[in-house]
């Protein structure tokens, strides 16, 4: 059997190549504040895999997608056991775009907390008197630039964005800035209406796209998932506060109220994370799912 080993590891996932093809492995490391936390929220990757799965299969009437199969058996044998099961994906190479896409319907973060400072949001400027939490009259794009492990990313406006993209790729600057922009707000229209109808409001989120053999923009990575994305429950929801969430916003927040905790979880934190990331995942999808 050949033994294959990640020919890159992020803060969350392990890419292994296979040739033709790349294995995606979420694994169930957690980051907050560009840190790797020292904890595993254990079943976290299988949620992040499966969910991701979910939403490529619900857009693909918008944008082709680089899932090829979720199912070990499909992967070489290397990958066909229990360590892999569940938290993999088969996908097709891309050459990933050096920008993310964020796109945000409502202000909250530091969204509201830049909106609060000068009435704008990466930029853009909002109609006055919005309250926190409060839905935007439409989303916005926000593009940002992607940055190492343990670096920021640096929030740029479309328009850098296009200098960016025309850096990387020679004449096609302006079309790809409006590729990505227009299919990152199409596709978070769709998915923010069929979570709506499921009791859960997506926020804000991120995507990012790549070119395929042919040049084609492709959406990859992982998508709407509660670690690249604010989960609200709509039960409840109010403008005017910060909202209780699904996502890995529960972490942010005890971290901050334990600024010595050293980027160390306790068991309870733990539980709780994973509880809310499989109670996403259930509401979403309507399967339940064991991690």
């Amino acid at each position: 059997m050949k033994e294959y080993k990640p020919v890159k590891e992020g803060k969350v996932r392990e890419i292994y190549d296979t040739g033709d093809a790349l294995v995606m492995v979420a694994t169930d490391r957690i980051s907050a504040f560009d840190h790797i936390l020292k904890n595993q929220i254990v079943g976290k990757g299988k949620v992040l895999t499966q969910m991701s799965e979910f939403w490529f299969e619900l857009t693909r009437d918008i944008m082709p997608n680089h899932v090829i199969s979720t199912d070990v058996n499909d992967m070489p044998e290397f990958f066909q056991n229990d360590d892999f099961a569940g938290r993999s994906m088969l996908c097709r190479k891309l050459e990933m775009l050096p920008i993310e896409c964020i796109v945000r319907g409502y202000i909250t973060g530091s969204g509201w907390a830049s909106y609060q400072e000068n009435g704008t949001v990466c930029g853009i400027r909002l109609p006055e008197g919005l309250q926190e939490s409060e839905k935007l009259p439409e989303p916005i794009f926000t593009p940002s630039t992607k940055a190492e492990i343990g670096d920021h990313d640096e929030n740029i406006s479309y328009e850098e964005s296009i200098a960016v993209l025309e850096k990387a790729y020679p004449g096609r600057g302006e079309e790809l800035a409006k590729g990505i922009r227009d299919n990152t707000i199409a596709i978070y229209n769709k998915c923010a209406e069929y979570a709506r109808e499921h009791g859960i409001i997506i926020a804000d989120t991120k995507f990012e796209f790549g070119l395929n053999e042919k040049g084609e923009l492709v959406i990859g990575d992982e998508m709407l998932t509660p670690d690249s994305s604010r989960f609200w429950p709509l039960e409840g929801y109010e403008p005017g506060k910060s909202q209780p969430s699904y996502d890995k916003q529960f972490v942010r927040d005890w971290l901050k109220a334990n600024p010595d905790s050293d980027y160390n979880l306790p068991q309870d934190v733990i539980d709780k994370t994973i509880g809310k990331y499989l109670e996403a995942y259930e509401l979403l999808t309507g399967k339940k799912l064991d991690a």
